[in-house]
């Protein structure tokens, strides 16, 4: 099919300028600013974009899709569905789901599985554990995203805290090591402490106390300390405090041996939010200070931080609302990250161009992902259109989740997708899906 996008503002690559697109054979042709000197009769499709921003599709370096086995909270239709509606085009699902994806054939299986039910390109975490580091060699570097390590507990059982297990896997894995870094015995200790002062009737409020900033930045400061010792490529997921942006390395992204991520959750609530959010902003790691929260919008805005992700991670409302304790960690927040985000660029006057670079640009660099995360001739057509005059209050009527709820309802954000092109073809346009389309593994150029 070929399409014709035209008299949108193009976004790309730090330029914001009027101008048009064209697709053909599912990549991109032209992309050129000023007026469009095509006949839209010469296409299939012709996508009037007048007072639209047409930019690079998101793609989400971190998300948890569920399936398989926790599919009662989310699976890998319904949540790239969702995601497809807020400008999504590419996600990473990370591997604590049940079975956990720590086997060649497991991993193999959510392939297979993706290709069947995923509405929008995909690839897959395999998760490190003390005795699977023979595996690493086996897995190739062209289709999986990274190793994913989980040095402190969250949902799942992938822990991995033993001194000699995490040398090893720092010294034997050969992608990108993702790792969730908070320190488990520091942990135990401060919810032992709210244990005593509370009982079991903790409330949400402590859990910035319980996992602070110390708890993060012990646990960052050792993976970076083994990530040089034995030359590891590490991505430290979801920073969440001041304290450990001193552990970035203020470098080009292509000469950076340590990278960072931060999440929407961590840009857009704070500690002050607990009071009326509760469980609903319970993440591992924590949200913390407003000052924190500021921090890392500064990092990421200064390049100290790469990338934007949502680490999306849904739960039923039911488990959500149980006692502090006996709620699990972890939302939704994949279908509104784009709108979030730029919603956080109107407010603190950062342009477009802010949020295609940090959930687009960069991640397609940082992983080397092929073809994808740029508008430029003879990529992968991925693109969201966004409307930045359309108001939208997220609510349970237009939230597209399995577990239907958000921590972002009542929330009204200015921006909201129109059009998501997936591989050129129109998935997504004001409402509307295309629920025949399928889409494809990521390849990455190493």
């Amino acid at each position: 099919m070929k399409i014709l996008i035209s008299g949108g503002t193009i976004v790309n690559e730090g330029v914001e300028h009027n101008g048009y697109l064209t697709i053909e054979n599912g990549l991109i042709g032209e992309v050129a600013l000023g007026d469009c000197p095509h006949s839209p009769e010469s296409f299939d499709r012709h996508i009037d974009a007048r007072d639209l921003i047409v930019m690079p599709g998101v793609i989400d370096d971190q998300v948890h899709f569920r399936d398989p086995g926790l599919t009662h909270k989310g699976d890998m239709h319904t949540e790239s569905r969702a995601g497809v509606a807020g400008g999504v085009t590419s996600f990473m699902d990370m591997p604590n789901t049940t079975p956990p994806t720590v086997t060649l054939e497991a991993l193999e299986a959510k392939y297979d599985h993706a290709a069947e039910t995923a509405m929008s390109n995909h690839a897959f975490f395999f998760g490190a554990t003390a005795d699977n580091t023979h595996l690493f060699e086996r897995l190739d570097p062209r289709r999986i995203c990274g190793i994913k390590l989980f040095m402190g507990s969250s949902t799942g059982g992938l822990l991995v805290n033993d001194n000699d297990a995490l040398d090893a896997i720092f010294a034997s894995a050969p992608l990108i090591l993702a790792v969730h870094c908070e320190d488990e015995a520091l942990l135990r200790a401060n919810m032992a402490a709210a244990k005593a002062q509370y009982g079991d009737d903790i409330p949400p409020a402590m859990h910035p106390v319980i996992r602070n900033s110390q708890v993060c930045f012990r646990s960052s400061a050792r993976a970076v300390e083994l990530a040089h010792k034995h030359g590891t490529r590490l991505h430290i997921l979801h920073l969440s405090t001041a304290a450990e942006l001193s552990l970035m390395e203020r470098k080009p992204l292509d000469q950076k041996q340590i990278t960072g991520e931060v999440c929407m959750h961590h840009l857009w609530f704070s500690s002050d939010d607990y009071a009326r959010k509760g469980n609903l902003i319970k993440w591992n790691p924590a949200v913390k200070e407003d000052s924190d929260r500021q921090a890392l919008l500064n990092a990421l805005s200064d390049g100290l931080i790469d990338i934007a992700a949502t680490d999306h991670a849904p739960h039923t409302l039911e488990e959500k609302s149980r006692p502090y304790l006996d709620a699990p960690s972890g939302a939704p927040m994949l279908q509104h990250s784009l709108a979030v985000m730029l919603e956080i660029c109107r407010r603190n006057r950062l342009g477009y161009s802010f949020a295609a670079d940090k959930m687009a640009h960069r991640v397609a660099q940082l992983f080397r992902i092929k073809g994808r995360g740029f508008l430029r001739k003879g990529y992968h057509a991925d693109i969201a259109i966004v409307d930045p005059r359309a108001d939208i209050t997220v609510s349970s009527s237009n939230i597209l989740y399995k577990c239907g709820w958000s921590p972002l309802e009542g929330t009204r954000l200015s921006h909201s997708v129109t059009h998501t092109i997936i591989n050129g073809r129109i998935v997504y346009e004001r409402g509307s899906f295309d629920e025949s389309f399928r889409g494809m593994p990521l390849e990455f150029d190493r």
